[in-house]
């Protein structure tokens, strides 16, 4: 019997041996297996960085027009904020009119700035004076690059990676104390916190309580999806051995920080510490206090449910714990947590830089023609563009306001969507975008209605028409055109029947008054005699990628278009008959700060400078006394603007496109159900168009006149020569030399006048 049971007691000792020695083998297995996959991900670039994009640089100089207002606005912007002692960069203070500002460290296309103080003076409304700390001169200095926003891949990760060097001493203090107090000692797992939180969900039957290190929140993170499942939970504790075994602490907190998932803003997941700061406090990390770090601390255990903004009570309550916990750690004092616990949570009502969806996305567009995907995704490029927050600002206000007030006027129908709108501001001279709204919610990250979404441009099309016919130089602004009835033979059996947009027709008219009115039938005389196809063949040459059929319907506007394409075009209307490709990017820099990617501007005419001339001159009556003069009264005092009403059939679609001497700016709304509107472009995108260039720093179109052509009082109506002052319907237009038409009867000089008149012009 004994030695029976000495043979069993020896087969199970063997068959345990042989099971804790497979198990032994089964677990290096396992551990050598997952630390290839750990190493093979966690190795060389362990993040992706997605590629940042920054705005153009507000740039400071003595004389630069420049109000107190705008300064502080500025600096607001950049999240900036005033003190009574300048002790850290990001501060600025002001003394008896007088501007210090501790900038921060800013890279730049061409250098990185360090961290400097400056001092600037405003006198009546502009910049007076200009130094820097020791008192000297400064010609001209750049304020920070505004970031807004960043390329980051289709999971959405977002985040700026910090070296440890980068990051305040309290943060990996304070997150081991509330996440994980044996950091330092743990090999990867807590078996005494597994076991209590075990215990703990055992007698909640639920869930309450983790048991998580920071190298398997870690691993979490960065290796495994959100699946809680025991398999899922088996691979995170062999990976977080791994990552243990293989690097040292401070590499994994440093991976921690950048890491850890602490918010979201759409498809944007804000991923570590840095761009988390920027997020809920719209300011570097370490310019945060510790009342403000504790927040983000505290966010850690649950961004959806301790969301500051969303969830602020919830968030303080969190927050006074971490407080309170780093006291009883001894990492603060009782006194210091006591004030950091009095302080408001402080968090930015938006974050720093904001975000622009619908811009960021012609950048990509832009980028993705010489750059691979991964490289905008994952290498920490640094791309600076054209873009204009000033600008922008003013262009969301507009577009929002004014969509606003027309659905409230027009009584929407519930359960149907309202108004959409898109609008584009552009440089004409460089072609640079600087501001862009892609629909009335300015931070949905969908559809962009700027770049992709084509609609009929209705009228957009005419001074296309009138280019064509101004070149052949058989038509000036004093040609009379014929607004009366036509019919036009598509077919056997179909006959094309345009009409005035009043249903009435006004017989012969000038050039001018014509196009100023959006007069359609003298317009589809004009294009038939001119010829479809050469209208066809302006869309081409002013940079559109294919050329629209030539029907007769494609004289007013029959032809889809995004907000982009029209701007492209009118672009090289406003430069003055020059095809300048549309872009935002101006540089691109990498990682180590080389400048590997430059965009400069292109030109190429593509129209006769005169013609264009006489074409502009003509579309400043618009503005003047046509379909645009509603905003005439509401621009600046004295600007000079030109542009053109839009609006397709049944009015689904309202438009305008116009430019000043420095600016273009084009703004679209309707429906996207392509529904009838009730509103034109003179009742609703004008409107727009106006407050946008009412709001930039903008300038008169004054190019200086072409030799080739000159000044002529004419009467608006009937395009007929008249003495100054003689018709109280008197424009002047620019003619080539040499055209006059004959006079006005009664507004004619004495006979002998006329020559000598002439001999002086000419």
């Amino acid at each position: 019997m004994k030695a029976r049971t000495k043979n069993i007691l020896k087969n199970v000792g063997i068959a345990v041996g042989a099971l804790a020695g497979a198990v032994a083998v089964a677990f290096m297995i396992a551990l050598f297996y997952y630390d290839r996959q750990v190493a093979a991900q966690f190795e060389g670039r362990r993040w992706t960085l997605p590629a940042k994009v920054y705005a153009t640089p507000l740039e400071l100089y003595a004389g630069l027009a420049f109000t107190t207002d705008e300064l502080v606005a500025e600096l607001d912007r950049l999240q900036y904020r005033e003190v009574s002692e300048l002790t850290r960069p990001g501060t600025w203070r002001r003394r008896r009119g007088r501007f210090e500002i501790a900038v921060r460290e800013a890279r730049f296309a061409d250098e990185v700035r360090p961290a400097q103080v400056i001092a600037l003076t405003l006198e009546r409304g502009a910049i007076a004076s200009l130094r820097d700390a020791r008192g000297n001169d400064v010609p001209i200095f750049r304020l920070d690059p505004l970031l807004i926003g960043s390329i980051f891949p289709i999971h959405g990760e977002d985040r700026i990676v910090l070296t440890p060097e980068q990051v305040p001493q309290m943060l990996p203090a304070a997150i081991k104390a509330v996440e994980d107090r044996k950091f330092d000692a743990h090999h990867g797992l807590d078996f005494e916190a597994i076991a209590r939180a075990l215990w703990v969900n055992l007698r909640a039957g639920r869930v309450e309580q983790g048991g998580s290190t920071l190298t398997q929140q870690l691993v979490k993170s960065y290796f495994l999806d959100g699946r809680r499942t025991l398999g899922r939970k088996i691979e995170e504790a062999f990976m977080a051995l791994a990552l243990e075994a293989r690097y040292d602490k401070r590499d994994l907190m440093t991976a921690y920080i950048n890491e850890i998932y602490l918010g979201q803003q759409g498809d944007r997941a804000i991923h570590g510490f840095g761009l988390a700061s920027q997020f809920w406090f719209a300011k570097p990390l370490d310019e945060l206090d510790t009342a403000e770090l504790a927040l983000l601390v505290a966010i850690v255990r649950g961004p959806p449910y301790y969301d500051p903004r969303r969830n602020p009570e919830r968030a303080r309550k969190r927050r006074d714990l971490v407080l309170r916990i780093l006291a009883q750690q001894q990492l603060i004092s009782a006194e210091e947590a006591q004030r950091a616990t009095a302080q408001p949570l402080g968090v930015a009502a938006r974050p720093s830089g904001g975000y622009y969806p619908a811009y960021l996305d012609f950048v990509r567009r832009t980028l993705r023609r010489d750059y691979k995907e991964e490289d905008l995704t994952e290498s920490g490029l640094s791309v600076f563009t054209s873009f204009d927050p000033r600008a922008q600002v003013a262009t969301e206000q507009a577009l929002e306001s004014e969509i606003g007030r027309l659905d409230k006027r027009k009584k929407q129908d519930e359960g149907l969507p309202g108004l959409e709108g898109a609008s584009i501001v552009t440089l004409p001279q460089s072609g640079e975008v600087i501001a862009m709204v892609g629909g009335r919610n300015v931070s949905f990250d969908g559809l962009n209605r700027a770049l992709a979404s084509p609609r009929p441009i209705g009228s957009l099309v005419k001074p296309f028409v009138y280019l064509a016919a101004i070149e052949t130089s058989r038509w000036n602004a004093t040609s009379v055109l014929d607004d009366t009835p036509i019919e036009v033979p598509l077919s056997r059996n179909n006959v094309w029947r345009p009409q005035n947009f009043s249903r009435n027709f006004n017989g012969p008219v000038s050039m001018v008054r014509a196009l100023s009115e959006s007069l359609n039938l003298a317009t589809v005389h004009l294009g038939l005699d001119v010829g479809v196809p050469k209208v066809a063949q302006m869309f081409t040459r002013f940079g559109l990628e294919s050329e629209p059929r030539p029907l007769p319907s494609l004289l007013l506007g029959a032809v889809d278009l995004p907000p982009i394409d029209v701007a492209q075009l009118y672009n090289g209307l406003a430069n003055g008959g020059f095809h300048v490709p549309l872009r935002a990017v101006r540089a691109v820099v990498n990682e180590k700060g080389e400048r590997i990617g430059a965009y400069p501007v292109k030109v190429e005419p593509v129209a006769a400078p005169d013609a264009v001339y006489q074409l502009d001159r003509m579309l400043t009556y618009v503005i003047a006394r046509g379909t645009g003069r509603a905003a005439a009264a509401r621009l600046p005092r004295g600007l000079i603007v030109a542009g053109k009403t839009g609006s397709s059939s049944d009015l689904r679609d309202g438009w305008f496109a116009g430019f000043s001497g420095t600016h273009l700016a084009v703004v679209w709304i309707g429906y996207d159900d392509n529904r009838p509107t009730g509103v034109t472009g003179s009742s609703g995108s004008l409107i727009v168009w106006q407050k946008i260039m009412s709001a930039l720093d903008t300038s008169s179109w004054q190019p200086p006149m072409p030799e080739s052509l000159e000044d002529l009082p004419i009467d608006y109506a009937s395009g007929l020569r008249v003495t100054t002052g003689c018709s109280q319907d008197e424009v002047i237009v620019a003619v080539p030399r040499g055209t006059a038409p004959p006079f006005l009867a009664g507004c004619a000089p004495p006979s002998g006048i006329v020559d000598w008149l002439r001999g002086i012009i000419q």
